[in-house]
């Protein structure tokens, strides 16, 4: 199988449409389906399958494609590892949540581009620090941010960059505003909002309450944490989130800060890659110049 059908399987994966697979590769329709079909036959097995009018992958597909996206970086990484002369290039694939990509990244991403304009980044959204874990282990991640409390870990490297404060948060008109401390008995009968299953801090709080035999009943789950913050500046419930996502809120009286009693214990945002990952020098360079750049967020 030649790399050129691997990256058309891994588009037409992502978009499940052949048209517009074609168009984002500047190929015929007919030689992405062309494609597809080589690839089928080599491995004697459907990789899509219509499902009335929708196009999605097959089990084996699903498989599949775990093994493509390996294949692709080990070329690339070949490539640049014989690489005598010439810009660097390649792909890096990084895991972030969104509070990272908002609030942390833009800056380290420019300058990054600016000294390897040739390499190209691409984001896997991690909306769970279980989630980057399991996607460091099995390939599908270059390199990912995970916001947890540090731990050892056997097969990843795990290096902290700052500590996180978490913050619980409610409207200024919230009854809870106006209280100058805040148990954890306290936010039993309120609305919490929370981020999704696997969310580190979520599990802490969670873990927390059920330690001082708090059970929430009122919870309302997210995939987005910009849509948490929206909900608690409408007065929908109160949240627990990361500084960095509500500091700016706080300052501009959209949002107050709980004084509440826990015993939490310290969250860090780290940078984490696998073990036996092959540290291509893009990838030596976007992890130092990341260490470069919280090293000036601590300072602030």
């Amino acid at each position: 199988m030649e790399n050129k059908q691997l990256i058309t399987f891994m588009v037409a994966a992502e978009t499940l449409n052949f048209t517009q697979t074609a168009k984002m590769l500047n190929f015929a329709q007919s030689s992405v389906t062309a494609q597809i079909k080589s690839l089928e036959a080599e491995l004697g097995t459907p990789l899509f399958e219509r499902l009335g009018k929708r196009l999605v992958l097959t089990e084996a597909g699903r498989k599949f494609l775990l093994y493509a996206e390996k294949m692709i970086k080990l070329n690339e990484e070949a490539k640049m590892a014989i690489a005598q002369d010439g810009e660097l290039s390649g792909t890096l694939i990084i895991g972030a949540q969104e509070s990272q990509c908002t609030y942390r990244l833009p800056g380290i991403l420019k300058e990054f581009k600016d000294r390897y304009p040739n390499v190209k980044l691409m984001f896997k959204p991690a909306h769970s620090d279980d989630l980057a874990r399991e996607q460091l282990m099995n390939g599908m991640l270059d390199v990912a941010f995970i916001m947890d409390i540090s731990k050892p870990e056997e097969a990843l490297t795990i290096k902290p960059l700052i500590q996180e404060d978490i913050k619980l948060v409610a409207s200024p008109s919230h009854p809870l505003a106006s209280k100058s401390e805040i148990y954890l008995k306290d936010i039993e009968q309120e609305t919490l909002l929370l981020t999704e299953t696997g969310c580190s801090y979520r599990t802490l709080l969670e873990n927390s309450c059920h330690s001082a035999k708090v059970y929430p009943i009122n919870k309302f789950e997210f995939g987005s944490i910009e849509a948490i913050k929206q909900c608690v500046i409408a007065g929908i419930g109160i949240a627990a989130l990361p500084t960095m996502v509500v500091e700016q809120d706080i300052k501009l009286g959209r949002i107050v800060e709980l004084k509440w009693e826990n015993n939490i214990p310290p969250i860090f945002t780290h940078i984490a890659w696998h073990k036996d990952k092959w540290m291509s020098p893009p990838l030596t360079g976007f992890i130092e110049l990341t260490q470069q750049y919280f090293q000036k967020f601590q300072g602030q």
